[in-house]
């Protein structure tokens, strides 16, 4: 495995215990709500931040490994090379969007960082902290499109 493939799989890790760690605390908030009538301040605005981690971070693990979901209805009835071509255009189609929006969540993340943007919360969270999710998932996405548009037999081989 490249160092690259162990940075994606180690974020795809990560998501996955965010995704527990969210379940206890939507659990916790829910009974601390229906039973205790004490609502926490925090959960809804941690796990709506974690969501965007999980969405945004793991992507790059799932292209990687090819364990999206596809709708493969037309390429199906492609020939090997028509399905080459078509992979290699949805790949350079990916990096150009995805570093569109690496681009531009990079500079949202440091304006809200310039101007001391938060969150209008009890817990006040920096917006930068959030928003730097963007450039950061959309950055390793962009970067495993590129791996399928330079060599589409090495981008998934390193499982």
């Amino acid at each position: 495995m490249t160092y690259f493939s162990y940075i994606t799989r180690f974020s795809s890790v990560l998501g996955q215990a965010i995704l527990a760690f969210m379940v206890l605390t939507i659990c916790y908030d829910a009974a601390m709500r229906y039973i205790f009538a004490a609502p926490t301040s925090w959960s809804h605005e941690v796990n709506t931040f974690l969501i965007v981690y999980v969405a945004l971070l793991t992507a790059a693990d799932v292209q990687r490994t090819d364990d999206h979901i596809r709708i493969t209805f037309f390429t199906d009835r492609f020939s090997g090379a028509a399905k080459t071509i078509a992979a290699t255009l949805i790949a350079v189609i990916g990096v150009v969007f995805c570093g569109v929006m690496a681009w531009r969540g990079a500079i949202t993340a440091s304006q809200a960082l310039e101007y001391g943007e938060r969150v209008s919360s009890s817990l006040g969270t920096p917006l930068f902290i959030p928003y730097a999710l963007l450039p950061i998932g959309f950055g390793l996405l962009a970067i495993q499109f590129a791996a399928g548009v330079l060599s589409p037999t090495m981008a998934h081989n390193d499982s």
